[in-house]
């Protein structure tokens, strides 16, 4: 028991810790106003019960008496008490619907702006395919799902649980007053119940709720699994979608079908099981609501029949005795809804932690920028993989101004590893790096945002720094003057491109924002030779105009011809701490 209530204490302190940022944010005044207003509706709605309940009271009293004048009378007092109940209840739920979305909104922004911030969501995805065991699945999901569920969960249960209380505090001292005591002897003694009814009603939900956490414990290990299950299908539809044409050209479907296939057996499998366990909870909530229907009547009706209470009372009894049960049953109808809280609470949990986490563990590195006349360089820089196992270490490099370095070596040696790590983001290396400033990188598979041509080429910056002539001449200089027309065209260019064109889009990017230092990773390998020779000559002349520098990895003869110094990853003998060394030499 000990062991439960603490684990209830941390679940309650991380609830606390994702939800009080927002009310003391930047929107903290309209957040607690929101809240305040939502909470004041809540017990306006409770004393409007209230005097509904008393309606009761007067209302059966009149058809037992059969007094016309009073039926009519109390027949118009409720039509004022029942509109009064239908606006709070249309304006409770209006503001708690635009509290919900205020918050989301907030917290969206707030984690979107964390996860992409010093390239953290590359970081994890580093974690994700390097089989770390403390790897985030899915925080896409996360994000745009479990950030939705957190707060709309939050809201209402937490003002279902106020409204809970309130009514239970309201109507318990109706129920107490209206019960009347209850005698019973036991061998020669007499013992008298105060309150006879309020305590039967506390027993009997104290004892569906006991059953009810019994039957549905499993329940949040199950949600917390579904959602995972349901992103990792989801995710896996999105790259095939995003891989069609290579999945297409080797013939993959039927093995894509099997991983698509495998994905969602575990979604529908865990879906079942919960099925199962919300159906065992299914017969008792059920059981539980239709037998406190009767309840009541069954404990009131002896001093009914006897004639110490007339119909109206018993009404009234009925209906004081309903809202104490709702309000005590609270936790039996909100358990599938706890559950589901509980397991979206721990996503997001999980997902704070691993961020404050992957913040922590970079660093290790540190990266300076030169003034403009300086050397990129390096000082006892070690790099290693996700594994641990070191590539290179203690690496000592300068390029200057009007250099030109090329980078090649067998796949794996750590080419690629360097240029992420020059550029910053590599979480997995220690040591020095000097940058200079005015760089650019190019990608194999360079990256192109959905929308207009124009924003592509200017990606990441705004299309609008560029005028038309400008985004013209890099695409000509580029070799694609076919695109020339079609800046103000909106495709999803990553497919609509074939693999050489987005190569020559990505140089000309490069081409339009005229860097100093370029880093060209494979930039040109998609291309024939013709294209590469002149696309590099154009690269080349930039830099060497700009007093920058040139420094590619690529592997064809021809491009060595545009650099002067060649750098050679070469492997260490077997058992040596680095796996590769890298070698200086003339091009």
């Amino acid at each position: 028991m000990r062991g439960k209530l603490h684990d209830f204490r941390l679940f309650l302190q991380r609830v606390w810790a994702l939800t009080l940022p927002y009310f003391r944010s930047e929107q903290r005044w309209q957040a607690r106003g929101l809240l305040l207003a939502i909470v004041a509706l809540n017990l306006a709605a409770v004393y409007m019960l209230v005097l509904i309940n008393d309606w009761n009271r007067l209302f059966y009293d009149a058809l037992q008496d059969k007094d016309e004048a009073v039926f009519w009378r109390e027949l118009l007092r409720f039509s004022y008490l029942a509109f009064g109940f239908i606006l709070i209840a249309v304006y409770r739920f209006y503001l708690t619907q635009l509290l919900q979305i205020r918050w989301r909104a907030w917290m969206t922004q707030h984690y979107l702006q964390r996860w992409l911030q010093g390239h953290r969501f590359y970081q994890m995805e580093l974690a994700r395919y390097a089989g770390a065991s403390a790897a985030l699945d899915n925080p896409d999901q996360r994000i745009q799902e479990d950030l939705n569920l957190f707060t709309s969960y939050t809201v209402s249960l937490s003002m279902g649980l106020l409204n809970a209380v309130v009514t239970l505090v309201s109507f318990v001292g109706i129920l107490w007053s209206l019960s009347g005591p209850f005698s019973f002897t036991l061998g020669a003694q007499t013992y008298t119940i105060e309150g006879f009814m309020v305590w039967m009603a506390v027993l009997y939900c104290l004892a569906g709720s006991v059953i009810t956490h019994y039957i549905g414990r499993p329940q949040i290990a199950l949600n917390f699994m579904q959602q995972r299950y349901e992103a990792d299908f989801r995710h896996h539809l999105v790259r095939v979608r995003e891989y069609s044409e290579s999945i297409a050209l080797d013939a993959g479907e039927r093995v894509e079908r099997t991983h698509l296939d495998l994905r969602f057996s575990r979604v529908l499998g865990n879906y079942l099981t919960l099925m199962r366990k919300q159906k065992n909870l299914l017969w008792f909530t059920n059981f539980f609501g239709q037998a406190a229907v009767v309840f009541p009547f069954i404990v009131a009706a002896p001093r009914f029949f006897s004639g110490a209470i007339a119909l109206g009372q018993l009404m009234q009894i009925a209906s004081a005795f309903g809202r104490v049960q709702d309000a005590l049953s609270w936790f039996v109808e909100n358990y599938p809804a706890l559950a589901a809280w509980r397991a979206t609470t721990d996503r997001l949990t999980s997902f704070e932690a691993h961020m404050s986490g992957q913040q922590a563990a970079v660093g290790s590195l540190l990266r300076t920028t030169a003034d403009a006349a300086g050397p990129m360089q390096t000082k006892d820089l070690t790099l290693a993989l996700p594994s641990g196992r070191i590539l290179l270490s203690g690496l000592n490099v300068q390029v200057y101004g009007g250099d030109s370095v090329l980078l090649q070596g067998p796949s794996g040696s750590g080419k690629s590893t360097l240029f992420r790590t020059l550029a910053g983001i590599w979480p997995f290396a220690r040591g020095q790096a000097q940058m200079p400033p005015d760089v650019m990188f190019i990608p194999q598979r360079p990256y192109f945002p959905e929308g207009c041509l124009r924003e592509a080429l200017s990606y990441p910056e705004s299309a609008a720094r560029y005028t038309d002539a400008q985004l013209a001449q890099a695409l000509q200089q580029a070799l694609l003057p076919q695109l020339v027309g079609r800046l103000d065209e909106e495709d999803a260019w990553s497919q609509k491109l074939s693999g050489g064109e987005q190569q020559r889009l990505a140089i000309a990017r490069v081409l339009l924002k005229e860097p100093r230092w370029v880093f060209a990773d494979e930039a040109t390998s998609a291309l024939d030779p013709q294209a590469e020779r002149t696309l590099y000559a154009r690269l080349f002349e930039l830099t060497q105009t700009r007093g920058g520098a040139l420094i590619s990895i690529a592997h064809r003869p021809a491009v060595a011809d545009f650099h002067k110094s060649r750098w050679t990853f070469l492997p260490e003998p077997t058992g040596a701490a680095a796996a590769y060394r890298l070698e200086p030499g003339k091009a």
